[in-house]
């Protein structure tokens, strides 16, 4: 797990070894230190060489890592056995040398011609060939050049990283050229060929296993076979289920620990239907388990319930904490019924869907949609005009107005704080004599985009609007995450963003608005005891509160030990424990405790503090691992819609259920890094949620069309594209700011509105118009 100090440092171009595409250099407590990409393990020296033992399994120095994929194992082990091979020939060479000439190895000057230098450096690569042999590598001098009073075997030539190394070119024929060399263009070019002949989505060079492979097949070389169409649908599809199994088995086996989460991912696709992705998570990872056709099942809430029930059942009823699904009344008596034959679990409704549908609903705001539609002119403009955009890429130093986001309500409001963030340099374009002879800006477009960026009150209502929303994009990014359980902090994370509103608002008739859109979606549901008891086991949140906490958090915390803790004598020893935990007594009172509650997540918090309550600790584990969302991965480019065609061959269908098991479960696993990748706000793969933040209103797909060319655009620095959306620190740093005012209205259940001014007592509306 991260610490909340970390910071991710670029690794730059002169480290050319290959175990570097496959960590992370961290600076953290002022020290540089390596962390595998695949198990997060942290390395705090040892240097490249030891990430590289620990990716090739090489017991030894470095622990074996137990998640990296056999590819990457197999080209490390080759650059581990390459190193050792050379350190031996070099050593071999040295003391041949010094066995054949005695007076040179002492530092005698024999002959200047025959000095052992670096061929690289010393030696014009033009006028030296070099012949290929079994024993290395060996330079021909020029005749005239050549003293034929000693001969010796130099040391082999410098070869490329192998990030940069090609597989053979290949002929017309279709056969590898064995001993030519291509450059890294050539092979741009044909991974390019291949993607474009193919049809396959570009988005797959974002993967995290892209790079391997390039790699895999570069340390092969030349000789390496044609893999077949059917290699793909045999065994390679065969050993790579054995490979999700393996990892997925490794997840099982901390269930009955902390619990697991059963999350029903509920989506509509293109052609209408109405498709359950099922899934299972603990903080070890997610697991995909089936995708289910639901068009005819969610229409009723016994179908709904039964379906529910068969999942349950699958997993284990013992290790279930919570189901979460979507919150219709058809979910809602679904659930009902679902926790009455299962008395040990909970029915949960997804906080991100409730989020969203909040976001939504605040956009629809008359004086919110109307600064959103003002902005967008802004971005349509820029983003339908090539060279526009190439203008506003120089002055904003590359970065794009338009970030990542993984829902359409959330972007209006993470592009308006984006757009805040570069005001002063669109405002330094507008104003410039660049944009000012440019004949964009006399265009309507152009002239609307100037008249907002250089208009105070456009700014000043999105300051405002950004300052009301922003906790509860927190909020949302952190139910979202996959750096802690979300399940500690959502009781109070949701106090947090009325207060912000209740700050921001002066007049009473312009905060409630907001509380009630917030009450409406998020409070229609409550009580919730998963969230209430949370809430009380986070050490950071119940310490920080004088006297006792509010019936409805009692009551959830009681809740929970009736249905969560079925043996009564357990529930006894529990309630004995209580009283420990609420008294600060024993472990729980030492000073590493009292500092470990703000550092610690909740759950190992209690794991590393609560054995006298040995009870109440395993409850607390079982709560706090919890998440509250049951979004899954994206599910772009998956064929779900193909394993529901009945009239298909039932092999066939088995073989493509497990093909979207491998892959589903591979982005779910490979989630945490891929949420850092290269983004475009103009790729058709991120349509649905970009919208028309980039689509000119007035000038739908012709936009200066004689004169606007993609080919013109300006390639964005690859460095410049990382997804700034899903920003840890931000989250971390709005769960700091979560003062003691705030964590104690949560734990009492109160809502002060006492700070909120009637109209008449307002000289001033500071909210925006």
């Amino acid at each position: 797990m991260a610490s909340t100090s970390e910071i991710i440092l670029p690794i730059g171009t002169q480290k050319h070894d290959p175990a570097w595409k496959h960590c992370l250099m961290i600076r953290s407590a002022g020290r540089t230190k390596l962390k595998c990409m695949y198990c997060m393990k942290l390395f705090l020296g040892g240097g490249i060489h030891r990430i590289k033992e620990h990716l090739a399994r090489h017991k030894g120095n470095a622990s074996c890592c137990p998640k990296v994929p056999p590819e990457v194992q197999v080209a490390m082990q080759q650059s581990l056995d390459g190193s050792a091979a050379r350190r031996k020939k070099k050593l071999k060479h040295a003391d041949e040398v010094s066995r054949a000439d005695p007076i040179q190895a002492d530092g005698g000057d024999v002959d200047a011609g025959l000095q052992l230098i670096q061929l690289p450096e010393m030696i014009d690569t033009g006028a030296v060939q070099v012949e290929v042999k079994e024993e290395g590598v060996v330079p021909k001098l020029p005749e005239r050049g050549r003293k034929k009073r000693a001969r010796y075997t130099s040391p082999p030539l410098l070869l490329p990283p192998l990030s940069l190394q090609a597989p053979a070119p290949v002929s017309d024929v279709g056969k590898p050229c064995i001993g030519g060399t291509i450059d890294k263009d050539q092979v741009c070019m044909a991974i390019g060929r291949f993607l474009y002949e193919a049809g396959v989505p570009l988005e797959a060079v974002n993967c995290a296993s892209f790079q391997p492979m390039v790699d895999a097949i570069a340390s092969a070389g030349p000789g390496l076979g044609m893999l077949s169409y059917h290699d793909f649908r045999g065994w390679i599809l065969k050993r790579s289920v054995d490979e999700v199994n393996n990892t997925l088995e490794q997840y099982k086996a901390t269930w009955s620990r902390t619990g697991c989460s059963v999350l029903a991912d509920e989506w509509t696709t293109t052609t209408g239907k109405t498709l359950i992705n099922f899934m299972v998570y603990c903080p070890e990872g997610t697991m995909f388990l089936k995708s289910v056709d639901a068009s005819h099942i969610v229409t009723s809430a016994d179908t709904l319930y039964e379906l529910l029930k068969h999942v349950v059942e699958g997993v284990g009823e013992r290790n279930v904490v919570q189901v979460i699904t979507s919150y219709s009344e058809i979910h809602v008596a679904a659930g009902s019924k679902l926790v009455e034959t299962f008395p040990t679990l909970f029915w949960t409704p997804c906080a991100s869907q409730c989020i969203e549908e909040i976001l939504e609903d605040i956009g629809k705001l008359e004086a919110i949609s109307e600064v959103i539609e003002n902005a967008k002119a802004i971005t349509g403009f820029i983003y339908s005009n090539a060279a526009v955009l190439n203008m506003t890429r120089k002055y904003t130093n590359g970065k794009d107005l338009i970030l990542p986001c993984d829902s359409r309500s959330a972007m209006n409001f993470v592009t308006l704080k984006s757009l805040i963030s570069l005001k002063e340099d669109l405002t330094m374009m507008v104003t410039s004599g660049e944009w000012l002879d440019s004949p964009y800006s006399r265009k309507p477009g152009g002239l609307a985009a100037s008249e907002l960026v250089c208009s105070l009150p456009f700014w000043s209502s999105c300051a405002a609007i950004v300052r009301i929303t922003e906790p509860l994009l927190q909020v949302y990014k952190l139910v979202e995450s996959n750096k802690k359980p979300a399940m500690g902090y959502i009781h109070v994370a949701m106090y947090q963003v009325k207060q912000a509103i209740r700050k921001e608002l002066l007049k009473k008739a312009d905060c409630m608005i907001y509380w009630e859109i917030i009450d409406w979606k998020w409070n229609r549901q409550l009580p919730c005891p998963l969230y209430a008891a949370a809430f009380f086991l986070n050490p950071r949140f119940f310490f920080s509160i004088p006297g006792d906490v509010c019936n409805e958090i009692s009551s959830g915390v009681l809740d929970c030990i009736e249905r969560l803790i079925p043996e009564a004598n357990i529930q006894d020893k529990i309630q004995k424990e209580l009283s420990l935990y609420k008294s600060s007594s024993g472990d729980f009172s030492r000073k590493m405790a009292i500092r470990a509650r703000n550092t610690l997540l909740p759950a190992e918090w209690w794991s590393t503090y609560g054995g006298a309550c040995p009870n109440l600790m395993r409850l607390a584990i079982r709560i706090l691992s919890q998440t509250c969302s049951a979004r899954g991965c994206e599910r772009v480019q998956l064929p779900f819609e193909q394993i529901h065609n009945h009239r298909m061959n039932y092999l066939e269908h088995q073989r493509l259920c497990d093909l979207i098991f491998v892959h589903y479960n591979l982005q779910l696993q490979q989630r945490k890094i891929l949420r850092h990748k290269p983004f475009d706000p103009m790729s058709v793969d991120n349509i649905d949620v970009v919208g028309d933040w980039i689509v000119e209103k007035n000038d739908l797909l012709s936009a200066d069309a004689d004169h606007s060319n993609w080919m013109t655009l300006n390639q964005p620095v690859a460095t410049q594209l990382q997804s700034e959306y899903i920003n840890d620190e931000e989250t971390e740093t709005f769960l700091a700011g979560i003062d003691d005012e705030v964590i104690q209205a949560a734990g009492k259940n109160m809502e002060d509105d006492g700070d909120i001014k009637e109209d008449d007592e307002v000289q001033e509306d500071t909210a925006f118009t």
